[in-house]
């Protein structure tokens, strides 16, 4: 029989190799700091500058399989879980452009 430590060692692999245990550690730290982030302060709106930043950085995030770091980032960036389309993306950045 199987000891309860050897059983914890088993479901942390299992997790781990699923992908599970680094999701579930990535959206604890977003919500620890989204729960220490003072409400009272607004964030400023993103420009137009920061979104094309910010989607570059999520698109070579998940290029590098680097998924847990991307899922903070989408949660502490408040963007949208789904990745826009590379034209969607460049319209914003033309829009952008065209505003200065």
């Amino acid at each position: 029989m199987a000891t309860v430590a050897e059983l914890k060692a088993v479901l942390k692999d299992t997790l781990e190799k699923k992908g599970v245990l680094g999701h579930l550690k990535a959206r604890i730290r977003a919500e620890v700091f989204s729960a220490l982030d003072d409400d009272r302060e607004p964030r400023p709106s993103l420009s137009h500058e920061n979104l094309l930043i910010n989607e570059l950085i999520r698109e070579y995030l998940e290029f590098n399989k680097y998924k847990y770091t991307a899922s903070v980032l989408i949660a502490d960036g408040c963007m949208i879980p789904v990745t826009p389309r590379k034209e969607e993306i460049m319209k914003i950045s033309i829009r952008g452009l065209r505003l200065h």
